[in-house]
């Protein structure tokens, strides 16, 4: 179960008190996502998401990821609106963590994500692209680059643990990537981590975007590339080239990849990978006594990133590049 802190119900229902969304029914953990620590509560109001956030979420970013999910609701992007308290505030604290509560999303994530399913959110991200364009606020990603290397470090010799000269490859292809990132591309609000288990449908039908910690301002199409990883790769992480058409069709009929873009996209493809594969082995090393949560093998996006190393082009993924305006 993901749940990193406990909450006594006494505790829980004195929290309630200060916010507008009724008696404390009952509630339970949530078995879903490794960063933060989520509660599904009942109230004599209806149903909501408590969330506690943990480690990488510093409580000054919560302003910009909480305004932005009503941002982009106002805009038309279907995701959760966080709950204000009595005092106006979109957080508070709870049990020594910063702690909000959005209103409760009805869908379900899908386990074996389809054609329809890679449309549905390529459409989605896009729309989330152009209705970010006038938020207000900026957040720099901390999982840029930069960070990549600080994770590397973090991880260290360590990293051979796991698999026989880890360390050495991560670090050649973070030079790689360090030396020829591009600087240039459209810049804006991206989700950051919008993984199938952050993604609700109902059916086929697209229901709703959730869970936006790592939302920044970053390249625009380095979103598009980590939704790539995360949703057109196969459990055997074997590359699906028909759910990458369906999604990179879907997205281009929102806002069309640039010339730009489209040429540096397997180098973002790349460093999606790499940015996955490092916080995912730092999490594998650093697993917190007592945790419930089983950390997500490393090793899977070796894999996606030794595919993304054979690619060329937009082409290589089995995809015609758009054909921009004259």
């Amino acid at each position: 179960m993901a749940v990193y802190t406990d909450v006594a119900a006494d505790d829980l229902a004195d929290f309630l008190k200060s916010y507008d969304v009724g008696e404390l029914l009952s509630y339970k953990g949530i078995a879903e996502g490794v960063e933060n620590s989520n509660f599904l509560l009942h109230t004599s109001k209806g149903a909501y998401i408590l969330t506690l956030y943990e480690k990488r979420v510093a409580a000054d970013d919560l302003p910009y990821f909480l305004g932005l999910m009503a941002h982009l609701c106002a805009r038309g992007v279907n995701c959760p609106q966080p709950q204000k308290n009595r005092d106006g505030e979109v957080y508070s604290t709870l049990a020594g963590r910063p702690a909000a509560i959005i209103n409760f999303l009805e869908g379900m994530w899908p386990r074996r994500p389809n054609v329809m399913h890679c449309a549905g959110v390529g459409e989605a991200l896009a729309k989330m692209h152009v209705a970010g364009r006038d938020f207000p606020l900026v957040r720099k990603n901390p999982l840029s680059v930069d960070g990549w290397h600080t994770l590397l470090e973090a991880a260290g010799p360590r990293a051979d643990t796991v698999q026989h000269g880890l360390f050495n490859f991560l670090q050649t292809e973070l030079d790689y990537l360090t030396a020829r990132w591009p600087g240039d591309l459209p810049v804006g609000v991206i989700h950051a981590d919008l993984f199938p288990d952050n993604v609700f449908f109902l059916g086929d039908k697209l229901s709703g975007l959730i869970d936006f910690p790592f939302a920044c301002n970053d390249l625009l199409a380095f979103d598009v590339a980590i939704c790539l990883n995360a949703w057109c790769f196969e459990q055997d992480y074997s590359f699906n080239a028909t759910k990458a058409r369906a999604f990179f069709n879907a997205y281009n009929s929102v806002r069309q990849l640039t010339e730009a873009e489209q040429k540096a996209f397997p180098l973002l493809a790349r460093g999606a990978a790499i940015r996955f594969l490092l916080t995912r082995l730092v999490d594998f090393l650093n697993v917190p006594e007592g945790a419930f949560v089983k950390p997500k093998n490393p090793l899977d996006y070796v894999r996606i990133l030794r595919f993304h190393q054979s690619v060329a082009s937009m082409a290589d993924y089995g995809v015609e590049a758009p054909k921009l305006p004259a």
